[in-house]
């Protein structure tokens, strides 16, 4: 079978790139304005680069015309913190793909810890095993309701005892597999 994207509509689309790129990791992106955090999951996420450290993730508009909260808040501000989820905040995660107000907070909706390491970045959640803190890179203009940014990592929180000798993170870390959220293992 072939399938000619040009003929299936964008819903069916992303089920299908959705269900067939995994397993997808979970950038759990925490951003503020005006003094109300932001955090939302995004699985259209990926590394792009080490030198630079870069990430690319895409986000959609709330509504036609409207870009979401995470989108406006990294282009206004310029910063983001990428969290990872485990089997210790999944359903946080879950609870945080409700479309909220741009006033009403997550965090404070659904009491999720966060920390604050660094005083020029976002906070991290507090039950993540690793955040990258970043800047905005670059916008990438493509047609449609989606805007790919790039996003440079300027450091990252390991959790102690996640990083070995030889510079290997050991997280447990949750992935999307289509629209279930899947625990990462060794085989």
């Amino acid at each position: 079978m072939i399938i000619d994207y040009k003929e299936v509509n964008d819903l069916d689309r992303y089920k299908i790139m959705s269900d067939t790129v995994v397993p997808r990791p979970i950038a759990w992106i925490v951003t503020e304005d005006e003094g109300v955090i932001n955090a939302a999951p995004f699985s259209y996420f990926i590394p792009l680069s080490s030198n630079p450290a870069t990430l690319v993730v895409s986000i959609g508009q709330k509504e036609a015309g409207i870009p979401k909260d995470s989108l406006h808040n990294i282009l206004k501000h310029k910063k983001a913190t990428i969290c990872f989820v485990n089997e210790s905040n999944v359903e946080q995660v879950k609870l945080c793909a409700n479309m909220l107000d741009k006033e009403e907070s997550e965090i404070e909706k659904y009491e999720i810890e966060v920390q604050r390491p660094l005083e020029d970045f976002p906070p991290m959640i507090s039950s993540t095993q690793t955040a990258m803190f970043c800047e905005f890179y670059q916008k990438i203009d493509i047609p449609g309701n989606t805007t790919p940014i790039i996003l440079e990592v300027k450091k990252q929180y390991i959790e102690d005892g996640r990083l070995d000798a030889k510079s290997h993170v050991h997280v447990e870390n949750i992935g999307r597999c289509g629209a279930f959220f899947k625990a990462v293992v060794d085989l």
